[in-house]
């Protein structure tokens, strides 16, 4: 599974990583510090991820700001947006759905639930049928 992950934090990048080689898993990761750069790597014209996980504070665009771009673009509106966060708002959370996420992950403080709800979740997006760009 190709896999983006818009996320501008280096420790959250590493544990994500660390959690799919633990796990034993060939996904390929790409990474994009902000939406902006993650908007640039969508439109390049390069094959585009199975599943976007997206953190929710970053600079430059949140999260929200990233969803709504991308919920409005004809091609990308499709792909399967994870968001994968520390924020526990309701407001967060019911704007998120209400864009059109297909799920919400509060990340965990211990690294051993992190890595347990990571797993629940990839094992989830591997058996799925994804709409490939």
């Amino acid at each position: 599974m190709n896999i983006l992950l818009i996320e501008d934090d280096n420790i959250e990048i590493m544990k994500l990583q660390r959690t799919v080689s633990k796990l034993g898993l060939s996904h390929k990761i790409t990474e994009a510090k902000n939406g902006e750069q993650a908007l640039e790597l969508l439109r390049s014209g390069q094959p585009l991820p199975d599943i976007v996980l997206l953190d929710l504070n970053m600079p430059r665009m949140s999260g929200i700001e990233f969803l709504s771009i991308l919920k409005e673009d004809e091609v990308l509106k499709y792909l399967p947006i994870v968001i994968l966060t520390t924020s526990e708002n309701r407001v967060d959370l019911v704007e998120c759905y209400r864009i059109g996420i297909a799920g919400y992950i509060i990340k965990p403080l211990k690294y051993e639930d992190y890595q347990d709800k990571l797993s629940k979740v990839l094992a989830y997006w591997e058996v799925n049928e994804l709409v490939k760009g």
